[in-house]
């Protein structure tokens, strides 16, 4: 397997990452080695989750990381949204952009694991952002898309860390 990192993550401009993501069939022998490939990337970018078409492949694939460590799920669907709430959000595929996006707080997401069984995943908070901000991603729309356009900014290193101070 060649070396997959964060170099290999699309950027804003590329064509796949406004096309919507074909479902995966779960007994493809390949979708282990692009959730590994994905993994990897994802560790790699220091990120909370990644689509599969970031990395140039049009396929129905999220990574996100847990306490538990870095899962996958396939064919993903939101089945339930509730509350509301803005948070800042950024993208791998846009890095240093942030802006301010309106998401549900709480949501039910569907979808298969790597074995092919239905799993359902209740998440709240974050991770609810996490999920919401993939499945755009899959469906070819980009945090941008939703931001509010007056607080896109772009955010440097060097700003991050005084604002850590």
């Amino acid at each position: 397997m060649d070396s997959m990192g964060i170099k290999d993550i699309l950027l804003y401009g590329e064509d796949v990452l406004r096309q919507p993501a074909e479902p995966v069939d779960p007994s493809d022998a390949q979708l282990k080695e692009l959730v590994d490939r994905m993994i990897q990337v994802l560790q790699d970018a220091k990120g909370l989750g990644l689509a599969a078409n970031q990395i140039g492949v049009p396929k129905q694939v999220i990574v996100y990381d847990t306490p538990e460590g870095p899962q996958a799920l396939l064919n993903p669907k939101i089945v339930r949204r509730e509350g509301k709430e803005v948070e800042i959000e950024g993208c791998l595929s846009i890095p240093g952009l942030q802006g301010e996006v309106h998401r549900a707080t709480s949501i039910t997401v569907e979808g298969l694991d790597l074995q092919g069984n239905t799993v359902r995943i209740k998440a709240e908070g974050l991770l609810a952002r996490v999920f919401q901000h993939e499945l755009d991603h899959l469906n070819g729309s980009l945090f941008v898309d939703h931001a509010d356009p007056d607080t896109l900014q772009w955010v440097t290193e060097e700003s991050s860390e005084n604002k850590e101070q």
